[in-house]
């Protein structure tokens, strides 16, 4: 195989990522296998900026991805429901402290659903708007898929 031969092997796989990448933000996709894991994957454009967002529904937690514009991974963080109070604990895994664009998101998110929340969240700083969006929009996708507690 010369030069010539991989390079333009480099250029196929790289185009069909790309178009697999493409058509995977463009339509929702849901899976769901045996083990009760469900993954639902889409993308929505909100006041001229993409959002894309992933979540991964396990057995008592959920994993939510909130993308900006791009598939970075960004900050991660893990909510959870404390007892007795009643409270949400919220801690940052990666990523800065100091940026708590996600641990607001999060907390309000085990607020609704009950659950062990992982957020991971790459919304630009200082865009309280963009994030309350984000927000809106994966609160509405969790009502819609049943993921969220009664309200009493």
């Amino acid at each position: 195989m010369g030069p010539n031969d991989l390079n333009e092997a480099i250029g196929n796989g790289v185009e069909t990522a790309t178009q697999s990448i493409n058509q995977l933000t463009m339509e929702e996709q849901t899976s769901q296998d045996d083990g009760g894991v469900q993954i639902m994957c889409f993308s929505e454009v909100s006041n001229e900026v993409t959002l894309h967002f992933q979540i991964i529904r396990l057995q008592k937690q959920i994993y939510a991805w909130i993308g900006c514009n791009s598939a970075k991974f960004g900050h991660l963080y893990a909510a959870a429901p404390t007892r007795p109070s009643n409270t949400v604990s919220v801690t940052s895994l990666i990523g800065g402290a100091s940026d708590n664009t996600g641990t607001g998101v999060a907390r309000r998110l085990v607020l609704r659903t009950g659950l062990n929340i992982i957020l991971a969240c790459d919304l630009p700083k200082n865009s309280p708007m963009l994030e309350a969006d984000a927000e809106k929009r994966l609160v509405q996708k969790l009502i819609s898929l049943g993921y969220t507690k009664p309200k009493m």
